[in-house]
């Protein structure tokens, strides 16, 4: 069975993205269709897949990682309204792929992504 994963690095810090909020949608249309809602561990991952199992299949999907949230509690000191508040990464698969790792390189004025594994 396929899988997705994710994990966060904050550039800022030099660290893992920990203790952050990761949504994951299913986009049909103009929708988005929550399927896990989970928060990153001490090195930056979630403890299981985001998706998995019989919900996993072709499509596209949305990753949305509360940073501003994650900064603010570090004590950084954010504009107001933050320049990187909520990152969305939109992104699709192919469920003949056994696993997408989408993990996210942040800091609060910047962040990169990439198909992992």
């Amino acid at each position: 069975m396929g899988k997705i994963t994710t994990h966060v690095l904050d550039a800022a810090h030099g660290c893992p993205g920990s203790q952050i909020a990761v949504e994951l949608y299913r986009v049909e249309g103009q929708a988005l269709i929550l399927l896990n809602s989970v928060v990153t561990n001490s090195d930056g991952r979630c403890d299981q897949p985001v998706l998995q199992g019989e919900a996993y299949r072709s499509g596209v999907y949305q990753l949305q990682f509360a940073v501003g949230d994650y900064y603010r509690a570090r004590g950084t000191v954010l504009a107001d309204p933050a320049f990187l508040d909520v990152v969305v990464l939109r992104f699709g698969i192919d469920e003949a792929q056994d696993h997408y790792h989408v993990p996210l390189l942040v800091s609060p004025y910047s962040y990169s992504t990439y198909r992992g594994s």
